[in-house]
């Protein structure tokens, strides 16, 4: 994989490849390493050394707050009002303390995990979004199902947990290397009977290795949970791209009675929630009734152990209760991997799933980039004309469509293209840059601006102004343009309704939504027309008129028509026709030529 500037995209490390066997300190370095070196890297380090100040103030709150522990159970065992109003003062302090330092801790804590969040997705999105990826993702193998998903819900786990633990791990190493000192000082030493040992700051071995067997345990324990959840995450995934598509696809559905099918398909992918949901649950079980256990020893277990020395008076009550609970902050920081595991296994699926969706639209760019196989150059040319030389059409699997196509269509033309579907929609992609599989050069037009029509418009929700003018902003024409362009399209009635919000592609009519795309044709008045089926759900006269009007509105514009409809030919100057390959051709090995070259 080819590494990419650390400002504007995700590093990938050469010759790492993801998956659950990645380790997961490799899978966020991934992940927060160009975020740190990103254009705004200035306010990012500076928002992580405060936090990282503010984490060590917070570790000074639970030292000052053990040493108090100490003076107010002396306090408590002289009986001394005054002590105990003392102490009373002090915990005032630490408490207003603690308030501050914690409101602010959160609010930067919080405002680094939006702030990554915010970077990751613009990264994500921009380049899902570009060089067709969203597209040509539907055709490449790999892990990137529901990228949607990816983008949206994961990109916020990873970010948050990321940062949570970060902030976790780095307070259990500060506690542990500043308890390690208090416990060693306050538990004082102790002799072995009948083996003459003498044992300085006994209580710290005793707490590694409580703390060690917890780990050892709970990591045996819980280790299910970091597979059980990466595949509930996957699960859930799935069952909410099912419930989109069902809403994209409502009227088709409703209209097919196809509500029993889906129901059952809804049903199916929510059945693997349920089961991955109860295997997470087991592992869950497990994991908690450890804890529980680990949990429920860890106060009264340092009590045990000192008492000894405090009945024997070696110790007072207070430094009892203080060597209790620094055993207790020490053992709480070793048991940071136990106690983690579950955010470990959903912050680490989370990234998992980010980092395949991006390294899959790294590896098309690569797979681009490469000559291992042939691929198709598209290139502009400052010459008024689309030129095609010896184009070559294949499938993602190398199986060829078409071959050996050679045109020139110069500016001004109306040519008809007809013949196999496949190969005439694979044309229709490759002049839009959507398909890269085959072989051959296109040149397209340096001299004005190229459309394409798809057989349906995409209409985004909003007002029907916002949908006319897509892509461009709802403001890029003026009142008299647009009524104008829906008076030429046939469409009117829709003059008054231009403000009106709606869901355009359930509110209109196949036959209205591509007047709509012709509309848009009209607004935008580019020097290039290519339509795919652009007038199907048009009668013969209306598509007659349709395609007279942009004739007569655009009278300097090329048009490429892909129709099957033989009385459309009259309209066009010239006619192509394209027919398919032999089924057994293959791209990537041993090429013959044969007889399924397209013809004029």
């Amino acid at each position: 994989m080819t590494d990419h500037a650390p400002d504007s995209s995700l590093v990938s490390p050469a010759g790492g490849s993801l998956g659950t066997k990645k380790r997961f300190l490799r899978q966020v370095l991934r992940l927060a390493g160009p975020y740190w070196h990103c254009e705004r890297r200035v306010k990012v380090r500076g928002a992580t050394l405060l936090l990282l100040l503010l984490t060590m103030a917070q570790v000074g709150l639970a030292v000052w707050g053990n040493y108090w522990n100490r003076a107010l159970y002396d306090a408590l065992e002289q009986r001394s009002v005054r002590g105990v109003m003392i102490q009373v003062a002090i915990f005032a302090l630490i408490m207003a303390s603690s308030l501050a330092i914690t409101a602010a801790h959160l609010m930067v804590k919080r405002w680094l995990q939006i702030d990554w969040r915010a970077w990751l997705t613009e990264q994500l999105v921009g380049n899902w979004m570009g060089n067709a990826h969203h597209y040509r993702l539907l055709f490449t193998p790999g892990e990137h199902d529901n990228p949607d998903q990816r983008i949206s819900e994961d990109i916020r786990i990873a970010t948050e947990s990321a940062i949570a633990l970060a902030h976790s791990l780095t307070f259990s190493l500060l506690i542990l290397g500043l308890f390690i000192n208090i416990l060693w000082t306050v538990s004082g030493a102790v002799d072995i009977p009948g083996f003459n040992i003498h044992v300085p700051g006994y209580m710290v071995p005793l707490a590694f290795l409580y703390a060690g067997i917890g780990s050892a345990f709970g990591w045996m324990i819980g280790r299910p949970l970091v597979r059980t959840t990466n595949a509930l995450q996957t699960a859930e995934a799935t069952f909410r791209f099912g419930l989109s598509r069902a809403r994209e696809h409502a009227e088709a559905i409703a209209l097919m009675r196809g509500e029993p099918r889906e129901r059952a398909g809804s049903s199916t992918r929510f059945g693997q929630v349920m089961r991955d949901w109860n295997r997470q649950s087991l592992a869950y079980m497990g994991l908690v009734s450890f804890g529980t256990v680990y949990g429920s020893l860890l106060p009264v277990l340092p009590i045990l152990i000192a008492a000894p020395q405090y009945i024997f008076g070696a110790m007072t009550l207070g430094a009892l209760m203080q060597s209790a609970q620094a055993f207790q902050q020490l053992t709480s920081s070793l048991s940071w991997p136990v106690d983690s595991i579950g955010e470990i296994a959903r912050c680490r699926a989370s990234a998992d799933r980010v980092l395949s969706l991006y390294e899959d639209m790294q590896l098309l760019d690569d797979k681009t980039q490469a000559s291992a196989h042939p691929q198709i150059a598209l290139d502009t040319s400052d010459s008024p004309r689309l030129t095609v030389e010896d184009l070559c059409i294949a499938e993602p699997s190398g199986r060829i469509l078409m071959e050996h196509f050679s045109v020139e269509i110069r500016r001004g033309e109306r040519v008809l293209i007809t013949g196999d579907p496949a190969v005439t929609s694979g044309l229709f992609k490759v002049i839009g840059g959507l398909w890269p599989w085959g072989s051959g050069r296109v040149w397209l037009p340096g001299d004005g601006e190229m459309l394409f029509m798809a057989q349906r418009p995409f209409l985004p929700e909003g007002t029907l102004r916002e949908a006319i003018c897509y892509p461009r902003p709802a403001d890029a024409f003026a009142e008299p343009q647009l009524l104008h362009a829906l008076g030429a399209v046939g469409l009117t009635r829709l003059s008054t309704r231009l403000d009106e919000q709606d869901n355009w592609e359930q509110a209109l009519p196949p036959r209205a939504q591509q007047q709509l795309g012709f509309a848009r044709v009209l607004l935008q008045q580019p020097a290039w027309i290519f339509m795919d089926e652009a007038t199907d759900a048009f009668d013969p006269e209306g598509e007659r008129q349709i395609l007279e009007m942009l004739c007569r509105e655009l009278p300097d514009a090329t048009l490429l028509t892909i129709s099957f409809h033989p009385d459309l030919g009259k309209l066009h100057q010239r006619t192509l026709s394209l027919s398919r390959a032999s089924e057994t051709k293959l791209l990537f090995g041993d090429r013959r030529h044969g007889n399924g070259a397209p013809h004029e």
